[in-house]
């Protein structure tokens, strides 16, 4: 073939390829219009001034922008349509098609359950939390245990938490017999921990919990960062912020759908969410540190005085958390198999972290603490 035919068969073949492509594009839009968009309502449990409810926004915007408006997410706050403790059930029955929250507010059913989300996690953070659920085995024993409590739905674990504060109070707590008595909030396995230390316990949602103070039916109570504490009025009625605990030290938030919806969904659109999912958890995780860092700074400024538990207590914790767990352990087969792939997962992700990670308080002092 000579160079000119060589050269109409290229203009013959790009020009077929083109009108192909263009065809393709102008269809596509047509399908889509005629399908519609797929549109899912979704409510946290979270009141909408709290950070956590921001973040449920953010993951939503990341579908619908990755999506380009053919999947619609709208996240409402909790009590829009059912109490925020209400939420496995309202999307189990389909009631809303999915939601945005944490495993400890499931602890009624399965205590399990709390395992993801309440205790030291022998030593680990929740980004390792979040490493031993998607290749540990933890994503497995998860859908195994929604599954004994007949929970239709489709879940997913993403935004690693940092430590919680032990809690606010009226005075710090300098040792373990301070909490004798004391009427405490938390949530998960945390309530049977703090209730063996000797508090009584009550488990509120986020957006009770400060006005329970302001009327005295709480003596101290632990939400989660300086961000949502800040925001949710905690230092309206407490000066006194206790830092660093083992109750909840690598928690991670959860993204529901009901399971009936989700697989209806194309195969194309449930990948897009698990990668959105993964987005949304990196960006969260990166917002909460300009946020929360701001908001410490900002609760001083509202005289806020913070102090570390001592280590006396958080070594307590370790103790009795121990008790808690072996207990379980015998009566929940589930609450054992999982306890002992966490552990494992812990045993070589602890050694090697903290081998290989430098010690940031020795990088901290070299540059920030003032010589004398």
């Amino acid at each position: 073939m000579d160079s000119a035919a060589q050269s109409g068969s290229r203009r013959k073949f790009f020009g077929s390829a083109a009108a192909a492509g263009t065809a393709a594009t102008l269809g596509f839009p047509a399908i889509v219009r005629a399908q519609g968009a797929v549109t899912l309502r979704f409510q946290s449990t979270w009141p909408t001034v709290d950070i956590f409810h921001e973040y449920a926004v953010d993951f939503t915007k990341k579908i619908n922008d990755m999506t380009g408006g053919e999947l619609k997410v709208e996240m409402l706050p909790a009590g829009a349509v059912v109490p925020a403790f209400g939420l496995l059930d309202a999307v189990s029955k389909g009631t809303l098609d999915g939601g945005h929250g944490v495993l400890g507010y499931n602890y009624g059913k399965q205590n399990a359950l709390a395992l993801f989300s309440s205790g030291p996690a022998f030593g680990m953070d929740a980004n390792m939390v979040l490493a031993w659920h998607k290749y540990g085995g933890g994503k497995e024993l998860l859908d195994k245990l929604y599954t004994s409590i007949g929970g239709n739905v489709v879940t997913f674990l993403t935004g690693p938490m940092s430590t919680q504060p032990f809690g606010w109070f009226k005075k710090p707590i300098t040792k373990t017999a301070d909490l004798k008595g004391l009427k405490f909030r938390t949530n998960g396995l945390a309530i049977d921990l703090f209730t063996e230390m000797g508090a009584a316990v009550n488990a509120l949602p986020g957006g009770e919990i400060v006005p329970a103070l302001d009327r005295g039916l709480l003596d101290g109570a632990e939400f989660n960062n300086a961000s949502s504490d800040r925001l949710l009025g905690f230092p309206d009625v407490s000066k006194v912020c206790m830092l660093q605990s083992f109750h909840q030290a690598a928690e991670t938030f959860e993204i529901i759908f009901n399971k009936d919806k989700y697989n209806g969904l194309p195969k194309t659109m449930q990948a897009i969410i698990a990668n959105a999912v993964e987005a949304a958890s990196a960006d969260m995780s990166w917002k909460s540190v300009d946020r929360y860092s701001k908001d410490y700074i900002n609760l001083q400024k509202d005289g806020v005085k913070f102090y570390k538990t001592p280590d006396a207590i958080l070594r307590e914790q370790l103790v009795v958390w121990d008790r808690i767990v072996a207990k379980k352990a015998e009566t929940n087969p589930l609450f054992k198999e999982i306890e002992a792939s966490q552990r494992a997962f812990a045993a070589r992700a602890m050694a090697w972290d903290m081998d290989t990670n430098n010690n940031r308080r020795l990088a901290y002092n070299h540059y920030f603490q003032k010589k004398g």
